[in-house]
């Protein structure tokens, strides 16, 4: 690891802080289906989440690269900047948490690099095409989650629908549990690689990476172990509104949504683009639960959970960019007072 300045350094820290929870807030989504369906318990769901994670985690760096260059031009990154953006969607993370809502971590983090990107730099430092398929791809993910659950379990329907039900149970059960392993994968693959992204970002932007450089080996292994970790704690409040308010869970239809969620998250991981795992598996469970009856679904649940992923970006970018500023004003103030400590040194 090279030598980094304290301020860098305090950057590095708090993105390790919003990994570790975005470790016990998005994750807690991933394993909801199988501790609500109880194939797993909940010990035995986060250990499995926090190994898969780990894995996932160090399997690939398109996302962390698409994070650290694609939101805002890099040289632009002050730790000041990167600082305003942890901050916000750490509180914005902890909020939904503490309300149990299960709102986006990428959503949060993207947010607060546009505001304070925008407070520090103005709009001409953002990178809009960019953006714009970031933004795409976490708006269409919950809907091709959503229809290709429906035509998943639907298919998983019609193909057993002579088998007793019993017998259906014990099938499914350790298949739900591969999938559980599959999402956790997954969710590593992407999540843990956003904060990897900003510490990237804050490299580059603090000189101490060129502008082509990859994730260093350090920056991988302190980001996945700070997931593993928040995995470990986990996200109950997360865990019982996703797992068991939205729509009612079997062993069959938990398999369904949770490899539904897998393969959406596993495609886009693959073009390097950040998806939502709270998105992707809440449209994969309204697919799921639609494919009966859609009173099937408790569409006020979801209903909330749409409103905290709408202003989810709004708030974030508002919170960092009234960050940036405090900080900069902070800045200026200090700068004032050492200017006039020198003045009244020299007048001495």
């Amino acid at each position: 690891m090279p030598e980094v300045s304290l301020l860098l350094a305090a950057v590095i820290a708090l993105a390790l802080v919003f990994t570790f929870i975005n470790g016990f807030h998005d994750t807690a989504n991933a394993i909801a289906c199988s501790v609500s369906t109880k194939v797993l318990s909940p010990r035995q769901a986060i250990a499995l989440a926090a190994v898969m994670n780990f894995l996932g985690a160090m399997w690939s760096t398109k996302v962390a690269a698409t994070i650290g260059k694609g939101i805002i031009d890099p040289q632009f990154a002050t730790s000041q900047l990167v600082i305003a953006a942890l901050v916000s969607a750490i509180i914005w993370n902890l909020l939904t948490w503490y309300y149990a809502l299960p709102s986006s971590s990428s959503h949060a983090l993207i947010g607060g690099v546009m505001g304070a990107g925008v407070a520090g730099h103005g709009t001409g430092v953002l990178r809009l095409h960019a953006i714009g398929e970031m933004l795409e791809s976490l708006v269409i993910s919950p809907f091709i989650g959503f229809f290709i659950g429906m035509a998943l379990v639907l298919a998983l329907f019609y193909t057993f629908r002579e088998w007793a039900p019993r017998r259906v149970r014990e099938i499914f059960r350790p298949a739900q549990v591969l999938a559980a392993a599959l999402i956790s994968f997954t969710h590593g693959a992407n999540d843990a690689q956003k904060s990897m992204g900003i510490i990237l970002l804050a490299l580059i932007g603090g000189h101490m990476l060129a502008a082509n450089a990859d994730v260093p080996l350090w920056v991988k292994i302190t980001c996945t172990i700070a997931m593993a970790a928040g995995t470990a704690v986990g996200g109950w409040k997360i865990i019982k509104t996703m797992g068991g308010k939205v729509v009612k869970l079997q062993p069959l239809t938990g398999f369904a949504v949770d490899l539904t969620s897998a393969g959406v998250i596993l495609a886009a991981t693959q073009f390097g683009l950040p998806v939502s795992t709270t998105h992707v598996v809440a449209g994969s469970i309204m697919g799921v639960g639609s494919s009966k009856r859609l009173s099937a679904v408790r569409w006020g649940v979801a209903g909330n959970m749409l409103v905290a992923w709408v202003v989810t970006i709004p708030i974030t970018f508002a919170l960092a960019w009234g960050f940036y500023l405090g900080l900069d004003l902070v800045n200026h103030h200090q700068l004032n007072r050492a200017a006039a400590g020198a003045l009244a040194e020299v007048a001495r």
